[in-house]
Parts: structure tokens; sequence; C-alpha cells
């Protein structure tokens, strides 16, 4: 199988927080074979990394 890594078109944020998703979707890469399961895996990283610092009160 050829290997499969991500590929980041079009963004509107820093570059760090570009490296870390990029960096985030390379192991969701590794880790799930089906698409959704890599989606869910993505959004609770960011969620994780970037939300759960906001004090929404």
């Amino acid at each position: 199988m050829s290997e499969r890594k991500p590929v980041l078109k079009n963004a509107d944020v820093s570059g760090d927080m570009q490296q870390a998703a990029v960096g985030c979707s390379a192991q969701a890469l590794e880790q799930c074979d089906i698409e959704k399961e890599n989606a869910a895996f993505n959004k609770r990283e960011r969620e994780r990394d970037y939300f759960d610092r906001v004090n929404w009160r």
C-alpha cells in the first residue's frame, strides 16, 4: 500500500496551528483506517488542545 500523508490545502490560522493540525492528521492516518475515525480523532485532539482551555463563563 502507498504511504498516506496529510495535505494542507487552505488555512486561516497561524503557522503553529497549521503544523499542529498536520502532525495530528499524520498521527490519525497511522492509527485510524476509516475516514470517519480519522475525522473524530482530529476533532477530539483539536478540541483538547485549543477549546478545553477556554473558560466560557
